[in-house]
Order: structure tokens, then C-alpha cells, then sequence
């Protein structure tokens, strides 16, 4: 074999070979492209079934708070139910506690004029109800009530003097200073005037005014001496008067 038929073999095979490897590599391109479709397709098909998961969880979760809605709807409309019942059980507490009242109130000792009512009225029997049943600031509310609907009943100056042991029965004793000290100016012969004076005192004494509560008590015992809120004035005063070692 001469040289030139040895260039030409040796070129045959070098477009042989360099043929092949074209073939190999876009081979191996093919099978590398093929193998990240696959891929993709893995994912995608993993994004889709956590997609499905999370929504199957979404509609959980709205379903369960449709319920919610509805339990606490039927909460509401059973807290609102009871309230009514409650309501309507401190109705009838408050008119049996008028009826059987451990309070006793002499309003009037006189018997009732020919021709008059001897009973109170139903506003005042109501607002007396509530303070007999402890309820301060509901009597007020009903005694004041009465007091703006019947400025002309017997039963005003009760009214006044109650709403005071209202306010005294709370520890608001200048509310209630200012109750009482409107009965003694406004019904000074009322029986409820003494009563007044003496809570007057009391206020004083509570608020650590000592000169004004003797001042009440003196005042009390001069111009109301027969009656029992006197009794006790001269009791408070002959314990104020007694040395520090001598009380109990």
C-alpha cells in the first residue's frame, strides 16, 4: 500500500469515527433531555397531589367552621333564652320580697283619711322591693322614679330618706349625706326627719369628722328628744365622751 492510499484510509476513518461520536453525543443529549421531562413531569405531579391535599384540607377546615358558626349561633340564642328566664325570675324574686319583707317601714301610723288608700304606691312599693332585696342602685333608680312621676304623694319624704340608706348602705357617704340633709331641710316634721339626722351623724362619724357627727347628734336630741333615733344619739354621744381605756 503507497502513501496516498494510507492518507485516504486514514482519512475514511477519521470521518468514520468523528461520525459515531456525533451520533453518541446527540444520543446521549436526547436521553439527558428525556430524562429531565421525566422529571418535571415527577414534580408537577407532586405539586398537583399536595394541591389536592391542601384543598380537601381547606374544605375540612370551612366545614368545620360552618359547624362552629352554628354551635356558637345556638350558644348565643341559649345565653339570650336564659337571660329572659333570669330576667323574669328577679321579677317574681323582687314582688315575693315586697310581700315577705324582712324590713318593716311605719310609714304612716295614722290611719288613712276617709276615703284614701291607705297603701303605698305600686312605684314606691317597687323601689322599696329592690332595696329590700339589696339591690342599691336599682332602688335609687326606682325611688328617684317616684319621686319625678308623684311629687305630690305622703310617701315623697320616705322616698328621700330611703334613698339616702341607699347611698349610706354603698359607703357613698356624701351622696348620701346630701339624701338625708334633704329630708331634714324639706319635711322637718316628718318621721323620717329624726331618722335622717341621725344618719347624718353617722355619715360624719364614718367620714372621721367627729365635731360635725357630735353637732348632728346634739341637734337631733334637742329637736327630736322623744323620739328612738334620739336614744340612740345620746348612746353614740355618751360612747364618744367615754376615755379610750374605757371603751371596748
Amino acid at each position: 500500500m503507497n502513501h496516498l492510499q494510507k492518507l485516504g484510509l486514514l482519512a475514511l476513518g477519521t470521518l468514520l469515527l468523528g461520525g459515531c461520536a456525533a451520533n453518541d453525543l446527540a444520543v446521549k443529549r436526547q436521553t439527558e433531555t428525556e430524562t429531565k421531562v421525566e422529571h418535571l413531569f415527577q414534580i408537577a405531579g407532586g405539586i398537583e397531589a399536595r394541591l389536592n391535599e391542601l384543598s380537601g384540607r381547606l374544605a375540612t377546615l370551612e366545614e368545620r367552621d360552618a359547624q362552629r358558626t352554628a354551635v356558637f349561633k345556638e350558644l348565643s340564642d341559649g345565653v339570650r333564652e336564659l337571660k329572659e328566664v333570669n330576667q323574669a325570675l328577679q321579677a317574681k324574686v323582687q314582688t315575693a320580697a315586697v310581700v315577705a319583707t324582712p324590713k318593716v317601714e311605719v310609714v304612716n301610723p295614722d290611719p288613712a283619711p276617709k276615703g284614701r288608700d291607705a297603701g303605698p304606691p305600686q312605684g314606691y312599693v317597687k323601689a322599696f322591693g329592690l332595696y329590700s332585696t339589696n339591690n342599691f342602685s336599682g332602688a335609687i333608680q326606682a325611688f328617684e322614679l317616684f319621686l319625678k312621676e308623684q311629687p305630690a304623694s305622703e310617701y315623697v319624704p320616705n322616698a328621700q330618706y330611703w334613698i339616702g340608706e341607699c347611698y349610706y348602705s354603698v359607703s357613698d357617704l356624701p351622696k348620701a349625706l346630701v339624701a338625708f340633709q334633704k329630708v331634714v331641710d324639706g319635711w322637718p316634721r316628718h318621721l323620717k326627719a329624726s331618722d335622717a339626722l341621725l344618719k347624718i351623724g353617722y355619715s360624719y362619724a364614718a367620714q372621721k369628722q367627729p365635731d360635725k357627727a357630735k353637732a348632728s347628734f346634739e341637734r337631733l336630741i334637742r329637736s327630736y328628744p322623744a323620739s328612738p333615733a334620739a336614744v340612740k344619739a345620746r348612746e353614740r354621744l355618751m360612747s364618744s365622751d367615754q376615755p379610750a381605756s374605757g371603751r371596748h
